[in-house]
């Protein structure tokens, strides 16, 4: 395929989204409302194009406030090709130039922590030959770029339909006083976690530094009612766990769901998970989210016996 009349740019605004939306992915959909909100910027999204042909595209999504972009969620390929081996080589060449205009400083953050690619996926990708393939060619660019597999995680999903948990008899649940209360749980719970991103942070900086950061950049930036959090107490008053319902800027969220080191294995997660969706079903919501690490055997039984489903996987990829 001749490279001499390939064009790399960033769309000019919103009047090319029809264009950007001619690859399809589960993301098309939101891509409107994030201009509009400021979480997606044109000179953030670039495609390949020849002639009026587009052949690759990548995209980047950030926080309504933020000058800089914070994730890679968009790299695609026209699929379906005999050209494949060349589209995958587009989308590097794509890549490499949409990074050197997007981020100067490259795709390693100052801090050394992990940042990168996002990619939703197929719950069973693996068992379907095309979608295989589509997905290994969307890595196969980011890792030539120097990315490099970081976690698979699972996403989950209630509904209104399944049925709601009846309140246990167990535990009783209260308000969380205040971010200083949350941010000190955080700090236990992170004792024998399994959770990949957790770990990567607990490489870099104390358990309290981890749980600061994880509280700041996510949990306290969230404008639904912090009365939704809930500390999961024994009768005495003793916190054994906290579950945190929240709602991002998509959909109603189980934002973070723990249990204290010395009360795991007692099987509190359940009773902590229902009621934190019983927060959220209160609300009338049409759907809840939630997200756990494939790796983490326990937490995605405990989603799975609450009802939620997983509807698609996320393959997470780095720099760092």
């Amino acid at each position: 395929m001749p490279a001499n009349d390939l064009t790399m740019r960033p769309i000019t605004g919103r009047a090319e989204l029809d264009l950007f939306c001619r690859l399809p992915y589960v993301l098309n959909d939101e891509l409107a409302d994030d201009l509009a909100a400021g979480r997606r910027r044109p000179e953030w999204m670039w495609v390949a194009l020849r002639g009026d042909r587009l052949l690759a595209r990548v995209a980047w999504w950030g926080r309504s406030a933020g000058d800089t972009p914070q994730l890679l969620d968009i790299v695609d390929v026209e699929d379906g090709s005999a050209e494949r081996d060349d589209l995958v080589d587009i989308g590097v060449r794509l890549l490499r130039t949409a990074m050197a205009a997007t981020l100067p400083g490259g795709p390693r953050p100052a801090a050394g922590g992990p940042v990168g690619y996002s990619r939703f996926v197929p719950p069973h990708w693996r068992g379907h030959p095309a979608t295989r393939q589509a997905v290994e060619d969307r890595m196969a660019v980011l890792e030539r770029t120097g990315a490099r597999l970081f976690v698979e995680r699972l996403r989950l999903e209630w509904r209104p339909e399944s049925p709601l948990p009846e309140p246990g008899k167990r535990l009783g649940f209260r308000p969380v006083h205040d971010g200083e209360e949350l941010v000190a749980l955080m700090t236990s719970v992170l004792d024998g976690t399994l959770d990949a991103h957790s770990r990567a942070d607990l490489a870099r900086m104390s358990v309290r530094e981890a749980a600061v950061e994880h509280y700041e950049d996510e949990l306290a930036r969230y404008t639904s009612p912090r009365d939704w959090w809930r500390v999961a107490t024994l009768p005495a008053g003793e916190p054994v766990g906290f579950v945190v319902p929240a709602r991002n800027a998509y959909n109603p969220v189980i934002a973070y769901i723990a249990v204290l080191p010395a009360h795991r294995g007692n099987g509190y997660i359940d009773d902590i998970l229902a009621e934190g969706t019983r927060v959220l079903a209160e609300q009338h919501v049409p759907r809840i989210r939630a997200s756990t690490d494939l790796g983490n055997v326990p937490m995605a039984n405990a989603f799975r016996r609450a009802g939620y489903r997983n509807f698609e996987r996320e393959i997470k990829m780095t720099w760092s």
